[in-house]
């Protein structure tokens, strides 16, 4: 009985936490403007504090199921929150965008670890034939994240300051360290195997030139020779880490993961159609403020049909792919997220506000249905021994892809603004209407990969969704 206690105590400790980490990936879109005014930066230049943040959990991740096993569940999570908390100290204390982005790092430090070490402990605590329903019930504080992040988020800029979007997860953040405490079983991993130290070095050093050259354009002001070098030795350490993996006795993602068709489709979709994804939350709440003059709040309770829309959409993702197919209903979803993100192209000062409101909800729907679908194909044909390698690759895949969509749009909205040369005056519509159409185009070509797919391909899991989204 005292087990199942501390059991049920367990999963609010990891919802809490995992509700924590997806509040955080919102919360500060709706708040970038109103922190631009603050720290002397312009509001089309901010993206450094998503992209930090994001790309910092990505490529935590990896290592996150090494320290647990060589350190203790225990230990790692309780790190894991402290860091978090600091980091989130620290951002409310930034008076300068370069301090911000440090602290941001410091924060994704700790958010990395919060959903992994978690869902590890869960995995430890509960039988297998009780996993999915706690899986089931960890994942409910994680979708409510997203859906509350940029209303609250806009009412605290408005009702306070941008500081107290970090301020909130003070005391969260102590009362989740006293309950780890507390409640956290110290689990250690049987098998001690040795780190592959070189091929994580190689992906992160990847991830981290790749972005910088993506923003390096923008925000950072790097000349295109830099730019160039800089994507060129990101794609050479891809390469070379392909080469390591190949003759590496236990590399960090063992190659023989893309022997799985699905599974490499799943993962190369995920790369590409998740940069719409991941840039639109950045650009709608940026472009109501700059452009069409909302507030903050206004601009996140704009973000609510998205949000609602996104979660009853999940409903009909297996009904969906049971009568028409993975490859029919992949192949169409990305084209029309594809279109909606077109559509934000249409965004104007006279546009009617119902309109606006459809958009967005037919964008959360698709784009719900999209992760879904993408998700569960990725995941279904794995053998049990490939399922926690398989999964840790493409939860790190989702997060680079999304950190790549911020990098990307706001490279692209900042070459945009210089050329229309009105950003500085509060009028950069036209640069934002380009950008969507540019990043919805490169949304629906993405559809391409999943036509590679086996048309009769019918078969649907529901184990992917429940860990993933």
């Amino acid at each position: 009985m005292n087990d199942e206690r501390e059991n049920r105590w367990l999963l609010w400790l990891v919802a809490i936490g995992f509700f924590m980490q997806t509040l955080d990936a919102t919360i500060v879109n709706t708040a970038l403007p109103s922190m631009a005014a603050n720290l002397g930066e312009s509001p089309l230049r901010m993206q450094s504090v998503v992209i930090s943040y994001m790309l910092t959990v990505a490529l935590l991740m990896p290592a996150s199921g090494w320290l647990a096993d060589r350190f203790g569940t225990k230990r790692v999570y309780l790190a894991a929150i402290i860091l978090f908390t600091i980091g989130s100290l620290a951002c409310a204390q930034a008076h300068a965008l370069w301090q911000l982005v440090i602290a941001r790092v410091i924060q994704g430090i700790g958010g990395a670890m919060l959903l992994p070490i978690g869902r590890l402990a869960v995995l430890r605590a509960f039988p297998r034939t009780q996993f999915l329903a706690a899986m089931s019930f960890v994942t409910i504080p994680g979708l409510i994240g997203p859906l509350i992040g940029p209303t609250l988020g806009g009412w605290l800029v408005v009702y306070a300051s941008w500081h107290w979007i970090f301020l909130i997860n003070i005391p969260i953040g102590i009362l989740g360290a006293i309950a780890t405490a507390r409640f956290m079983p110290a689990f250690f991993g049987t098998d001690q195997q040795r780190f592959d130290t070189a091929g994580y070095l190689l992906l992160a050093f990847a991830m981290v030139t790749i972005s910088v050259s993506l923003d390096g354009l923008a925000e950072l002001g790097l000349k295109t020779v830099m730019v160039t070098l800089l994507l060129i030795a990101g794609l050479a350490a891809i390469c070379v880490y392909v080469l390591h993996a190949g003759r590496h006795e236990k590399p960090l993602f063992s190659l023989t993961l893309f022997h799985v068709r699905t599974y490499t489709i799943g993962v190369w979709g995920n790369l590409f159609a998740r940069i719409g994804a991941g840039a639109v939350p950045f650009l709608i709440p940026l472009m109501l403020q700059v452009s069409l003059g909302f507030s903050p709040l206004q601009a996140g309770l704009m973000m609510l049909p998205t949000a609602v829309a996104g979660l009853a959409a999940k409903r009909w993702v297996t009904p969906l792919i049971q009568r028409f197919g993975y490859r029919r209903v992949l192949v169409s979803n990305t084209f029309l997220t594809g279109l909606m993100i077109m559509s934000f192209a249409l965004f104007s000062a006279n546009e009617p506000l119902w309109l606006r409101i459809v958009q967005l909800a037919l964008f959360g729907g698709v784009n719900s249905i999209q992760f879904t679908a993408m998700n569960t194909l990725a995941l279904k044909d794995l053998e049990t021994s490939q399922a926690s390698e398989g999964n840790g690759l493409l939860s790190m895949i989702m997060t680079l892809s999304m950190s790549l969509g911020v990098a990307a749009a706001g490279a692209m909205l900042g070459a945009f603004s210089d050329y229309f040369g009105h950003a500085e005056a509060g009028t950069a519509l036209s640069a934002f209407q380009v950008t969507f159409a540019c990043v919805g185009v490169i949304t629906a070509i993405s559809a391409w990969i999943f036509w590679q797919l086996d048309p009769n391909d019918r078969e649907c899991s529901e184990a992917g969704h429940v860990e993933l989204e």
